[in-house]
């Protein structure tokens, strides 16, 4: 960030009184430009004994699978940006059960939250955003072809849960790794 959104002024870094980390401020008109975690919502749309993916369209990890999840917009729930990205990744209609892993993805200021959802009906299509959207039961989920390490984890987690049926909510820190490596 280089200049003020409310004035245009240059803006400097510096630690503001009562305040413990560096922001941007603007040396003009002294807004304190702050620089937040963006959220990424999505969900983990069950039917029957299968799992819902979508092979990637875009960047970042084009071409590889995922859960349908992105960036959630202002004037939106976190449930709402979960059904949308949903609707917009799979074409599909999900009902959602539970907030179900929490991810903080510390090296790239995001956190991720994927609900449990289940479809009623195995109704579903591509999309700009994806070359493929099918329904993988657990022995067949492209493991190797997976674009976050998020996404393993909530895959993971379902596999291990479903066979006691407990779902609970999954908080996870992830550090320093960018992208799912085997």
């Amino acid at each position: 960030m280089k200049y003020c959104s409310n004035c245009a002024a240059e803006l400097h870094i510096a630690i503001p009184e009562g305040d413990n980390l560096p922001r941007h401020i603007c040396r003009q008109c002294d807004t304190i430009h702050y620089q937040n975690p963006k959220i990424i919502a999505g969900c983990l749309p069950v039917y029957q004994d299968k799992v819902l993916l979508c092979r990637r369209a875009i960047e970042p990890r084009l071409g590889f699978w995922t859960l349908p999840a992105g960036f959630m917009e202002n004037n939106e729930s976190t449930q709402q940006a979960a059904l949308r990205e949903t609707r917009e990744e799979a074409n599909a209609e999900v009902r959602l059960l539970s907030l179900y892993t929490m991810t903080s993805i510390i090296h790239v200021n995001q956190v991720q939250l994927i609900y449990l959802a289940e479809m009623d009906k195995p109704e579903f299509s591509t999309s700009n955003e994806s070359l493929e959207v099918e329904l993988f039961a657990e022995d067949e989920i492209p493991w190797e072809e997976l674009a976050f390490h998020t996404i393993r984890n909530a895959l993971q987690y379902y596999f291990e849960d479903r066979k006691t049926g407990t779902f609970p909510l999954r908080q996870i820190e992830l550090q320093g790794t960018r992208y799912n490596r085997p």
